[in-house]
């Protein structure tokens, strides 16, 4: 496995369009990501054939009971370990599932299903902020909103280019170094800018301006 690219993926934060609410008297309590996801996120990072995981249940309790309303339920508790294995690199820990049901067979399906994904969501999450990682960080910090963030990085980029536009088509009517200097200052803030939104446009950019800087220099010691 490429450790490199997956660890790139692994470092990026948490899309917050993944993260649902808590809702409800029962279930989660704080922030979660579904477990569809969180398989979902394994199967992107990993690969479909790069990762594995087994599970262990063990059935807590088990009783027939009666509802709020007096009604006969079957109340069903689980616990699961889960072992995920990325290829050399194994992680395990435990999840927890409760089921209610006037059938026995949907309550312990219910606790069983629980269990699992609770276990495999808390498996996961030790690789990193993609797989709900972040929501342990009381700053929120690693929670970004994606989509915004990648308009965001396009309007950026048009500005970029609209930028570097603007200074190309406008070296070859400089035709002093003094006025290409002075046109240079003028823009230092948006050259300095683009360094650091598009580092390889500004290499770009500063070549032709090297390359406008011969021409001037050529040009002023044949006048001469």
């Amino acid at each position: 496995m490429d450790w490199n690219g997956v660890s790139k993926e692994l470092s990026k934060p948490l899309d917050s369009s993944k993260v649902q609410k808590p809702s409800g008297n029962f279930g989660p309590k704080g922030d979660y990501i579904e477990g569809w996801h969180a398989i979902n996120e394994a199967n992107r990072v990993f690969g479909f054939g790069g990762w594995s995981y087994t599970v262990n249940l063990t059935k807590d309790s088990l009783i027939e009971g009666t509802d709020a309303k007096g009604n006969a339920q079957w109340q069903a508790c689980y616990t699961c370990v889960c072992t995920v294995v990325v290829d050399s690199v194994t992680r395990q820990d435990v999840g927890f599932g409760s089921g209610f049901s006037k059938n026995i067979g949907d309550a312990i399906e219910g606790a069983t299903k629980e269990a699992v994904t609770d276990s495999l969501k808390r498996c996961l999450r030790t690789f990193g902020n993609p797989f709900g990682l972040a929501l342990y960080d009381k700053t929120k910090s690693n929670i970004v909103d994606l989509e915004a963030e990648s308009k965001a990085l396009a309007e950026q980029q048009e500005k970029s280019d609209e930028f570097v536009a603007m200074i190309t088509n406008g070296l070859p009517n400089i035709d002093t170094i003094a006025d290409l200097k002075s046109q240079l200052a003028s823009v230092q803030s948006g050259m300095d800018h683009l360094s650091k939104v598009s580092p390889e446009k500004h290499s770009e950019l500063l070549c032709l301006v090297q390359n406008r800087t011969d021409e001037i220099n050529i040009q002023q010691q044949k006048a001469a």
